[in-house]
């Protein structure tokens, strides 16, 4: 493939575009959902605090290397480019391909929420319940949800190729209107006398399938929680670690920024500065929708037992029928800002990949007009629309792979930095320690995230994932074979 292009990515990002983006895919739908679904009854309260604002601290160390990284390489691809300068090109494959799996998997991700968000919004009408439907993994799939969900991902994948300034606009919108429900919600919680901290009981969780099966075996009976609650060292321990160990994919998000490098039009000195606000918002709306969804619910136990959106719930009890409202434009939001954002980073990815012959050359091309890797687009604009049709549990077993896939990306960016640092001995010692720690992290997540430690059940991939994280790299395998003489050359 030819390296030189006839048209190049054009420079129209500022920062808050640039801001958005990151802020956007940060925050989705796991926000406004994983209060009921994971963290309360994994971590509690406390527990989920301790190991959000751990998380965001560790990704602001990782986010040294990226800053350090940026203005070295200031092309599209991030990770992928830097472990292709510093590691050469069968390393750069290695981490490319698994962002791949990071970024794309959370576009239709994404898009399976929205029927969800219309379901929990629209009462027992159902509106979106009609036309044929089928079940996968449990989950049913209905014909409407998959028109609306189809339909919004043509939409922002069109966005996207006809010019990335209209759609970073169009994100910053979004990611505006996600922080100001954010926050408006967290303002209810703080002066609204309906939300009382005894409500936050158990703060660090409870053993949820045990007090299930309790509360079935009771029947009418009551149960009480406490007999539940995770305590002592052992389980105030795994409760943060149960969360904590989720940080790749909660904050997931801020690295996309380098993906964009080549269409910024400011100074390479200010990507430390948005990553950084970008982590602190994502880690105070992870943390204030779940205080806020405790403290405004009595019994938050046991709506979390009976599947019921608990933010939903709590907000509509602070807040009424407004408190319903805010919830759905903020997370209406958070998930079209994260098909937004993520289609744009998996594009820049393809793109940058293609360019050096890793993907075929037809990944590498620009739209002539618009100036946009608008193949590239429309390829992730294909797989994505598979998402609808799959249904929302079985997607969930790809998205796990988001987690090792931004995990593995922050592995090879903090070795690069440190490799870099050695080589031109332009940095700080403070920066070298930040890399290396940076290193070690990333380490340890994919150790919580693949194997198996008693007492940290809820962390590590279920059977399924399993399964897709080994068909993946198989796949992978199977490409590089077909595809390695062209990159190795190139």
């Amino acid at each position: 493939m030819n390296n030189k292009q006839e048209v190049t990515l054009k420079r129209q990002l500022n920062p808050m575009h640039v801001w958005a983006i990151a802020f956007g895919c940060i925050i989705g739908w796991g926000s406004f959902i994983n209060p009921g679904k994971k963290f309360l009854p994994n971590s509690g309260v406390a527990g989920t605090a301790i190991a959000m604002v751990l998380g965001a601290l560790v990704m602001v160390i990782i986010a040294f290397s990226y800053a350090y990284m940026v203005p070295k390489y200031p092309m599209a691809g991030g990770e992928f480019t830097f472990s292709k300068m510093c590691f050469g090109k069968r390393a750069a494959y290695i981490c490319g391909w698994f962002l791949v799996a990071a970024y794309l998997t959370n576009v239709p991700m994404n898009s399976t929420a929205i029927g969800l968000i219309v379901d929990g919004l629209d009462g027992s009408a159902d509106i979106l319940k009609f036309g044929f439907h089928y079940q996968i993994a449990g989950f049913d799939v209905y014909m409407g949800e998959m028109i609306l969900a189809m339909s919004i991902l043509i939409l922002f994948g069109i966005l996207n190729i006809i010019g990335v300034k209209k759609a970073g606009f169009i994100q910053t919108v979004l990611a505006v209107m996600l922080a100001v429900c954010a926050f408006t919600l967290c303002a209810a919680g703080l002066i609204s006398a309906k939300a009382k901290g005894i409500n936050m009981q158990p703060i660090w969780g409870f053993d949820k399938t045990a007090f299930k099966a309790a509360a079935e075996e009771a029947g009418a009976a009551a149960v009480n929680v406490s007999e539940f609650a995770h305590s002592g060292t052992g389980g105030i321990m795994s409760a943060v670690l149960a969360t904590f160990a989720i940080a790749p994919w909660a904050f997931v998000g801020f690295d996309t920024i380098p993906q964009a490098a080549e269409e910024f039009k400011f100074s390479y000195k200010k990507v430390m500065g948005i990553m950084v606000i970008a982590i602190a918002f994502g880690c105070f709306v992870y943390t204030s929708n779940n205080t806020v969804a405790a403290a405004a619910l009595e019994n938050w136990p046991e709506r979390v037992v009976n599947g019921e959106w608990v933010l939903l719930v709590a907000a509509e009890e602070l807040l009424g029928t407004f408190g319903k409202v805010l919830i759905g434009i903020g997370v209406s939001s958070a998930v079209l800002s994260g098909i937004m954002g993520f289609y744009m980073a998996s594009s820049r990815l393809m793109y940058s990949m293609a360019r050096d012959g890793f993907l075929p050359g037809f990944f590498g091309k620009l739209d002539e007009k618009y100036q946009t890797p608008k193949n590239a687009m429309l390829f992730c604009m294909a797989v994505s629309l598979a998402g609808p049709i799959l249904g929302r549990e079985a997607l969930g077993w790809f998205v796990d792979m988001s987690a090792i896939g931004a995990s593995i990306g922050y592995a090879f960016t903090c070795l690069a930095t440190s490799r870099t640092l050695r080589r031109d001995g332009d940095g700080t010692k403070f920066l070298k320690v930040m890399s290396i720690i940076g290193v070690i992290f990333s380490f340890a997540f994919m150790v919580l995230q693949l194997i198996p430690i008693p007492g940290l059940e809820s962390v590590h991939f279920c059977k399924e994932s399993y399964i897709m994280l080994v068909v993946w790299i198989v796949l992978g395998a199977l490409f590089y074979l077909k595809q390695s003489k062209n990159f190795i050359k190139n």
